[in-house]
């Protein structure tokens, strides 16, 4: 799936099924851009890969912008409330794709908020910096802590950069506070203890940053 909605108990549904599901309401619609990403996390369904390639939001290949516009054109827009891109893959290995399709959001829906779930690696990835490309188009940026120390990360991550990775990551979230409103990290529930928790909350406070502890979900 290019597009689709999130529902309880970790269900990933097209809009139309979503909106059978559930008429009433609006949610969030999700962007699925790629399969690819520079980390294999030890939590993620898509490190057993019989069971990522069952999964809705694998995609057979990776859409085009035009095949991604047309599916945006096609959402029912009175039922969405924020546009999130997060999908199989790190949105940022396709970073120009991307950024091309966020001004395209707030081009015909100037309104609506915008997010982008990242790990934060993008800018290894892509060898620039480049925060300042979101002033304007992305309202939040949520990024994977996932640790408070280095070693930690790298051994939850797997993330192809290795140990600098951590640093790299929280350097990103800094990049961006001047040009995103909303700028949070996020650590996964149940993967870590409140110990570690409570450190990565003294981090973020630290840095000037907020936490967000995700559910944990194995569907």
């Amino acid at each position: 799936m290019i597009v689709y909605a999130t529902h309880a108990g970790g269900k990933y549904l097209p809009l139309e099924e979503s909106l059978r599901v559930q008429p009433e309401g609006r949610r969030n619609l999700y962007v699925n851009i790629t399969n690819r990403c520079n980390c294999a996390c030890t939590f993620c369904l898509r490190t057993m890969k019989h069971m990522a390639e069952q999964s809705t939001l694998w995609l057979k290949r990776e859409p085009t912008v035009a095949e991604v516009e047309r599916a945006l054109d096609e959402v029912p827009w009175e039922y969405i409330k924020e546009v999130v891109f997060c999908g199989f893959g790190e949105p940022t290995m396709r970073l120009d794709d991307l950024l091309t399709l966020l001004h395209y959001v707030k081009k015909t829906h100037p309104d609506l908020p915008t997010r982008l779930n990242t790990n934060g690696l993008g800018e290894l990835e892509n060898g620039r910096v480049f925060a300042a490309d979101f002033k304007g188009i992305l309202d939040t940026v949520s990024i994977s802590l996932n640790a408070s120390n280095a070693q930690r990360y790298y051994e939850l991550t797997r993330a192809k950069f290795g140990e600098k990775s951590y640093e790299a990551m929280l350097t990103f979230a800094e990049h961006c506070k001047p040009y995103v409103p909303h700028v949070v990290l996020t650590i996964v529930d149940h993967v870590e203890g409140p110990d570690e928790i409570a450190r990565c909350k003294a981090i973020c406070e630290q840095r000037g940053l907020t936490l967000r502890v995700r559910p944990y979900e194995d569907s």
